[in-house]
């Protein structure tokens, strides 16, 4: 059974949320004191953090941003806020999807099934020049240096590498990360390429991933 850490401070939403997802099968544990989050988030072994923005103490942000030093662990973010500048802030710091409140409890469901699922694909080992690919860390190694990425960051890596050499689609990328033809971020698209550039130009590859206007991009 899947545990699910809750991290939100409306006492109602907590409840619903918790009964939610117990209802569709996973383990829940919730967090009510806000004055030690990031203790407990390292303590609470989840394979998934349903995270809101707003917190007592402590920013939602800043917090996500914290975790993604010490854990590749996925992280929903949950918020009212509608400001396109959230969500993009979101995602640069490692959120592995971003739903705005009040949210639809099947799309939620779905969301969630999606991200675990692609935190759960067996592990393969692969070589990008002189680089080791580990796909289920996340991770890329080269002269012992290592680079961990996102989920997002991996996604998105893995399907250029699969397709070196040829031109990937902005829309293609977008399907693969959302598994959802329906749900269109080119915003948060653009700040995982960035991320993943910047990482790739650490390991030694600054011009790996090329752009080809209206087209999309090859990793050479």
């Amino acid at each position: 059974m899947k545990k699910i850490l809750i991290i939100e401070d409306d006492g109602a939403l907590r409840g619903e949320l918790c009964i939610l997802l117990k209802n569709a099968g996973y383990d829940t544990v919730c967090i009510t004191d806000f004055h030690s989050v990031p203790e407990q988030m390292k303590a609470i072994s989840a394979d998934l953090v349903l995270l809101d923005i707003s917190l007592p103490n402590i920013n939602g942000e800043t917090l996500l941003h914290d975790f993604r030093k010490i854990s590749d662990t996925p992280v929903i973010m949950l918020t009212s806020r509608t400001a396109e500048i959230d969500e993009v802030l979101s995602m640069s710091y490692g959120a592995d999807d971003y739903i705005i409140k009040p949210y639809n409890p099947t799309i939620l469901l779905l969301r969630i099934s999606a991200v675990l699922k692609r935190s759960a694909k067996a592990s393969t080992v692969q070589m990008y020049h002189n680089a080791e690919v580990n796909t289920c860390k996340g991770s890329l190694v080269r002269n012992d240096e290592e680079q961990i990425l996102t989920k997002n960051e991996m996604i998105i890596f893995q399907l250029l590498l699969d397709r070196q050499g040829e031109i990937v689609t902005r829309d293609e990328l977008i399907t693969a990360l959302w598994d959802n033809d329906e749900f269109v971020s080119d915003n948060a698209l653009s700040v995982n390429i960035s991320r993943l550039r910047a990482k790739l130009a650490e390991l030694g590859f600054p011009d790996a991933i090329e752009t080809r206007k209206k087209q999309g991009y090859v990793l050479k």
